[in-house]
């Protein structure tokens, strides 16, 4: 769909603001929220535990059906930086096998709740030098901090889809972002503001890194993340069981503040890539095109920024 506006559909509600669906056909009830599927932990060989980073496991079918023999999982075994390491053991989503302290912060109170918490989930901890844990980071600040652990279960598409009787879905969608800072960034302002899901396609589009990680300040232990194989097809998917989808972009002829009752909808929100914006298919998938207003002098938002501001806009709706 392009970014004009449509008319209000004219069945079932009167005086409504939601636009027309292309394509015809009686709507149905919105998917289940999605369950996040368990992976086993990683182990490594001596010295340092390896990171897979964006790695996941599980074979790929021909006909591009992805579900493997063994659990899906989306990497992030290494995770830096104190809030995202506490999150990791308050959540106890995954195993966390070691924690590394560099040596100079042994008993401060930056890291005394880490400690503790380690403690009690019977959580090894290493205390080294400084030298040696920046060394093995792979983010700009690891903050003195880093924890090595079972990857992060893969959430099941389809379990996204499925209805959930009385839960209407709030679901956000990236299209291409490839930085890993943003898309920590998005995750955060996701969790904040109790978006079911995340859908990110598996090609050109980054997964979860330390990066990523430490922007989402925990935020990767909450959020089910599903990885699908094309993003167009997953939308489709999603519209054809009752999720109106609601691309952000510059190009459009109606803002986010304008969305009235649809935001008590069943919705799922697309995010353009950086610079980019919405891809040509994504796009012609969406069934409204919104934009946020810009007042001042600059044209656009960073699209981490724009995501927390749709998100909460969305919520508002649905106190």
């Amino acid at each position: 769909m392009t970014g004009q506006r449509r008319n209000a559909r004219g069945s079932g509600r009167q005086g409504s603001s939601k636009p027309a669906r292309s394509g015809g056909g009686a709507r149905r009830g919105g998917p289940k929220s999605g369950g996040a599927r368990r992976g086993g932990p990683n182990r490594s060989g001596s010295g340092a535990p390896r990171s897979r980073g964006a790695g996941r496991t599980g074979p790929v079918r021909a006909d591009g059906d992805d579900r493997g023999s063994r659990p899906k999982t989306l990497g992030g075994e290494q995770i830096e930086g104190r809030q995202a390491v506490r999150e990791l053991l308050l959540a106890q989503r995954r195993r966390t096998r070691e924690i590394w302290i560099s040596s100079e912060l042994e008993g401060s109170d930056g890291v005394e709740d880490i400690e503790a918490l380690a403690g009690a989930n019977r959580v090894s901890v290493s205390y080294v030098a400084r030298k040696r844990l920046e060394s093995t980071a792979r983010s700009e600040a690891p903050q003195g901090v880093i924890a090595f652990a079972g990857p992060i279960p893969e959430a099941d598409f389809a379990s996204i889809v499925r209805r959930r009787q009385g839960h209407v879905p709030f679901i956000v969608a990236v299209d291409g972002v490839t930085d890993p800072g943003n898309l920590g960034a998005i995750l955060r302002s996701c969790e904040g503001a109790g978006v079911d899901a995340v859908v990110v396609p598996r090609h050109r589009a980054v997964h979860v890194t330390p990066t990523v990680a430490k922007a989402a300040a925990g935020a990767v232990e909450h959020v089910p993340i599903a990885v699908v194989p094309g993003l167009p097809a997953a939308l489709s998917r999603l519209r054809d069981a009752g999720v109106w989808i609601v691309g952000l972009d510059d190009a459009a002829d109606r803002d986010l503040f304008e969305l009235g009752d649809l935001a008590s909808e069943p919705v799922c929100v697309v995010l353009g890539a950086e610079g980019a914006g919405l891809s040509r298919l994504v796009r012609e998938r969406c069934d409204l095109i919104i934009a946020i207003p810009m007042l001042g002098r600059v044209g656009s938002l960073n699209v981490s920024a724009a995501a927390a501001l749709a998100a909460y806009e969305i919520r508002r709706h649905r106190r």
